[in-house]
């Protein structure tokens, strides 16, 4: 199917068109533009796609355009197999009714009070995203009602039936009035999944999307399992090895941003920021200097590296894994580009090993774990490269001929061991000092 070049081509209302605007997306993934319009005119939807295609607004619009705003109950149920994915669905949710007055979305998980989400439904929300068990639970208490349902949703299908979720889901779709439209989204198709089809949908449209090819050969992985104060130390070491020869630092969010620049700055490192606050000129000075290779180290948002390719780029450097894989694996496309070689750098806390293993599933690629270096090997590898630019130095022979008697005079007290000291301690004094009592 030919790309459409927007969203505005799919049907979606104003409100919602404005809200993607405003969002920065531009263009609709594959998933988005086969379901956004056929779920729009009604049809029930089977959308075999894998995690990082753009599912969730694939299902998230349509099902925004289905709500009557000035109906206060549950329109659209949307059931997911684990609290975190439903928790990321209300957001995106809330984030494209951002313009519809009234409407919003609430998450309703295990593991949590009941309170405040018994709350939110006496308030009248219209838009559910809940885990089976707990959504069970609070339809037999009465306190969810879907006697005005809509559209019912299933997201990752596959794994709430791995999960055992297949008996919930069941007595769920059959409490739901017969004129619900329902969309289902896995990334197999499965026996079970073919029976829930069969039984709860209406001559529905398969989609089925094939997951791309992520593995990029030129492209290492190496993630530093750290704890959470340690991060900026961490970079830092990486940077003083001398192997970032141009490095793109993301981060998840603009605060921290400012707080790794903040950091580096006051450490002595050349380094700029890149985020949505700044003045737009302001970034596009900043953008213009690392393209042109003047500014060697950045630290960016994912929004606000949007656009910006570099084909020198040696290292792209998270600091912090980001929520989505389609988020890693763009950050990790910036660099390996125009047939180099890149490096893919992580810097993670110890809670985020098992993003580290979905990832890897997903995009069928090992992260190799990195062994911080030591102060000691910093110092003697910084030692070799300074070396190396004293050997491969043009010397300008006249210039320094007429100046070398005054060189004499002035240092001839020296011997030449005593005179190596001192070029690379006024070279190596800093870091001398900073590691001789850092911690390993």
């Amino acid at each position: 199917m030919t790309q459409t070049s927007s969203f505005s081509a799919l049907g979606i209302s104003p409100e919602i068109l404005e809200a993607i605007e405003v969002l920065g997306f531009d263009t609709p993934s594959s998933i988005q533009e086969q379901a956004i319009p056929a779920a729009i005119s009604g049809a029930d939807i089977v959308g075999l796609s894998h995690t990082g295609s753009g599912k969730t607004l694939a299902f998230a619009i349509p099902a925004l355009e289905c709500i009557e705003p000035e109906e206060r109950c549950v329109q659209v149920l949307a059931l997911c197999p684990t609290r975190e994915l439903a928790v990321q669905i209300c957001r995106e949710v809330d984030k494209l009714a951002l313009f519809m007055d009234g409407v919003s979305a609430v998450p309703i998980y295990g593991g949590a009070s009941f309170r405040p989400q018994l709350d939110a439904l006496r308030r009248g929300v219209q838009f559910v995203v809940g885990t089976p068990g707990r959504v069970m639970d609070l339809m037999e208490s009465g306190a969810l009602r879907l006697d005005g349902l809509r559209m019912l949703i299933l997201d990752e299908a596959d794994e709430m039936l791995d999960m055992g979720f297949l008996e919930d889901i069941e007595r769920i779709a059959e409490a739901m009035p017969e004129t619900k439209q329902t969309l289902f989204f896995s990334a197999t198709m499965s026996p079970e999944i073919n029976r829930l089809v069969s039984r709860f949908m209406k001559e529905p449209i398969q989609i089925s999307i094939e997951r791309p090819t992520l593995t990029v050969p030129t492209i290492e992985q190496v993630y530093y399992e750290v704890v959470f104060s340690s991060r900026i130390e961490v970079l830092s070491r990486l940077l003083d090895t001398g192997k970032i020869k141009m490095g793109l630092v993301f981060a998840n969010t603009k605060k921290v941003v400012d707080d790794v620049v903040d950091g580096l700055t006051a450490r002595g490192y050349p380094v700029d920021r890149l985020h949505g606050d700044m003045p737009q000129m302001m970034r596009e000075r900043v953008m213009d200097s690392f393209r042109k290779g003047s500014l060697r180290l950045l630290v960016a948002t994912d929004i606000a590296a949007r656009g910006l390719d570099v084909d020198d780029l040696t290292h792209v450097i998270n600091y912090g894994l980001p929520d989505e894989v389609e988020s890693y694996t763009h950050r990790r496309g910036r660099t390996g580009r125009a047939g180099k070689t890149g490096i893919s750098i992580s810097i993670c806390h110890v809670k985020e090993k098992g993003k580290i293993r979905e990832i890897e599933r997903i995009i069928n690629k090992k992260f190799e774990k990195g062994e911080m270096p030591t102060g000691h090997a910093i110092c003697e590898k910084q030692l070799f490269n300074l070396v190396d630019q004293i050997e491969k130095v043009k010397v300008d022979e006249e210039e320094i001929a007429t100046l070398m008697p005054q060189i004499y005079r002035k240092l001839e007290w020296l011997d030449k061991e005593d005179i190596i000291k001192r070029v690379v301690s006024l070279e190596f004094n800093r870091m001398i000092d900073y590691y001789k009592d850092a911690d390993e």
